[in-house]
């Protein structure tokens, strides 16, 4: 007899089921791929020397950590439609190259769709380190197919509560350790509340199917073009880390990326589009250490080879700068 592993339908999930992924270690090599694809420019993930200097180690980029983690994740989404939002993602502790990280993935809330054979899984996701470290703590949720458009789950949760502000006050504290007197910034425009950059040009979207590899991906619309009707979609993640380039170059004295308020997905993004970034300055308060926390709002738009010009993202980083 064969046996088909394909991952859960929405149908097969209940409240509490917890899924787990092979550990990974963060290396020099998986950090070089991830930035060839999507063009971080972080100082303190890209100068070595800087990193020890002011972190005493060398420091993985934000996107990376973040990518890899949402990677852990897939074992329960494997057939996922869309992904609708994250919320809450915060940073414990920035892990450095070296490190291995795991992730815990727990169903929290389930909700049968009434328009279609799907429902929408909120999964809360916690990842830790070799030494049992909390890296990351944040929720997403997932659309899945029905086994059978005739499946009746009863599933009816209010996911609208799922979730809790993200708190970046642990990784902040974990910067007194750091020497930020060794980190001379770039320079960089004015970050103060309303402030809005429109960036004239984009970036393509390439290499998906390899970033979502990378970062142990298993959802089948990343991967297979036969897999719905409509072809094969690129990984939200992907263009997540395009944005977070985009604000990287605009806003070259960033220290870190501390975490996410939330993230919409608004729309699909294919292979080949060519993404375009708003960045909006929603606030800007002082922190310890001589340091300031930016609450940006980042729309993303995509671009593809018949003109069109579509929502596709929505994303409130929480950054650290000075």
């Amino acid at each position: 007899m064969t046996h088909l592993v394909e991952g859960p339908y929405f149908d097969d999930l209940t409240v509490g089921d917890v899924f787990e992924a092979p550990s990974a270690t963060l290396t020099s090599g998986r950090a070089a791929v991830h930035q060839s694809i999507l063009g971080g420019r972080l100082q303190l993930s890209l100068d070595e020397h800087l990193s020890r200097a002011v972190a005493g180690r060398v420091l993985a980029d934000p996107g990376l950590v973040t990518d890899l983690a949402i990677g852990q994740s897939t074992p329960v989404t494997r057939r996922v439609v869309a992904n609708l939002f994250y919320r809450g993602l915060a940073f414990h502790r920035m892990p450095e190259i070296g490190d291995t990280l795991r992730t815990r993935t727990e169903v929290v809330g389930l909700r049968q769709n009434s328009s279609r054979p799907s429902g929408l899984a909120a999964l809360r996701m916690t990842t830790r380190d070799q030494d049992d470290r909390l890296v990351l703590d944040f929720w997403r949720c997932a659309m899945l197919p029905l086994s059978s458009p005739d499946v009746s789950t009863g599933h009816a949760d209010d996911l609208s509560a799922v979730g809790s502000p993200a708190d970046p006050s642990a990784l902040l504290d974990s910067l007194a350790d750091w020497d930020l007197t060794a980190w001379r910034p770039a320079s960089g425009p004015e970050v103060e509340t309303g402030a809005v950059w429109d960036l004239a040009a984009g970036d393509v979207v390439s290499s998906a199917p390899e970033l979502a590899r990378s970062t142990l991906n298993l959802a089948h619309v990343h991967h297979d073009r036969f897999s719905q009707p409509t072809g094969r979609l690129v990984y939200g993640g992907h263009t997540i880390g395009l944005a977070a380039a985009h604000v990287s170059r605009t806003l070259p004295q960033l220290l870190t990326i501390a975490g996410w308020h939330g993230c919409d997905h608004t729309g699909p993004v294919r292979e080949g589009d060519t993404v375009v970034s708003r960045i909006e300055v929603e606030q800007v308060t002082e922190a310890a250490h001589g340091l300031r926390v930016a609450d940006l709002r980042v729309i993303v738009r995509a671009r593809a080879d018949d003109g069109e010009d579509r929502p596709v993202l929505d994303w409130r980083p929480i950054v650290v700068l000075r």
